[in-house]
């Protein structure tokens, strides 16, 4: 018992050290964002002597704040929604299909997640701007679709496979399709899984900076494309890109405190199953 109170003991320790480590950067961000930019510059660390709310204002301003934070939800919301839909779909497809098509191509899905988007990134702009698919919102919602696919039908396939099929031959003895076993049996099963793929792809989609500043326009622009106007050739107003960069991320951080309770019991039942 003494030996488990020890290990325990640093355990607790080490991730005391870690969430300190994590937490330090966003804490650094917020800190100066009440700050000017000379202040910043001579003692990063130090509490602010004036707190500067006005940079708040100033940075939403700058950064077309609600147009941008508009088009940032529009396509989080398109393209997580798009996401589920078709990885569940595909899940159960491939899950409950035992023929040699659904292994290569959930192989293949697998295989797909270790290649890099930079490595794709100058044929993929070559190749769709030739077809004319760039600078448009619902490109990007594709393109999105496309990427975040295989890892998110990863996920619910590993769920599905723990669903008795014994419910499907039940449905399917009641006279229900293999959609409507799907909506109305299998679905309402995956929302633990569901709201985890819902929170990572919401993440990565909310901050992803390289894949719309290669599609959009100005006018379309998400919020960490606006956040850019802060830094010029020869200078840096760090003030207020800190400002900016806390309204920004913000909305996702709510959104992810709203979903913590269903990303808990998702990482639950799969451990469990």
């Amino acid at each position: 018992m003494k030996r488990q109170r020890v290990i325990n003991r640093v355990l607790f320790a080490m991730g005391a050290v870690l969430a300190i480590l994590y937490a330090f950067p966003f804490f650094m961000v917020l800190l100066n964002s009440f700050k000017e930019k000379r202040a910043i510059r001579n003692d990063p660390l130090a509490l602010p002597e004036e707190w500067l709310f006005a940079n708040y204002l100033e940075a939403a301003e700058k950064m077309d704040y609600w147009i941008s934070l508009g088009n940032s939800i529009l396509i989080t919301i398109l393209s997580v929604g798009a996401i589920i839909i078709v990885s569940s779909m595909l899940a159960y497809y491939l899950a409950r299909t035992k023929t040699k098509f659904s292994a290569v191509t959930f192989i293949i899905l697998v295989s797909s997640m270790i290649v890099p988007f930079q490595a794709l990134m100058i044929p993929f702009v070559g190749l769709f701007g030739s077809l004319g698919m760039l600078a448009s919102q619902p490109a990007l919602v594709f393109f999105y679709v496309g990427f975040g696919v295989s890892m998110s039908t990863f996920l619910y396939h590993g769920f599905i496979k723990n669903i008795p099929t014994e419910l499907d031959e039940a449905a399917s003895i009641d006279g229900a399709s293999a959609f409507a076993t799907f909506r109305r049996i299998i679905f309402p099963m995956l929302n633990p899984v569901t709201a985890t793929v819902a929170i990572i792809n919401a993440l990565w989609i909310w901050n992803d900076y390289l894949l719309p500043s290669l599609v959009l326009t100005q006018e379309q622009r998400t919020l960490p494309l606006r956040t850019y106007v802060f830094y010029g050739t020869y200078t840096s107003d760090y003030g207020l890109a800190m400002a900016g960069l806390v309204i920004s991320i913000i909305p996702i951080i709510a959104f992810y405190f709203l979903m913590q309770k269903q990303i808990i019991a998702g990482v639950s039942a799969g451990a469990v199953k």
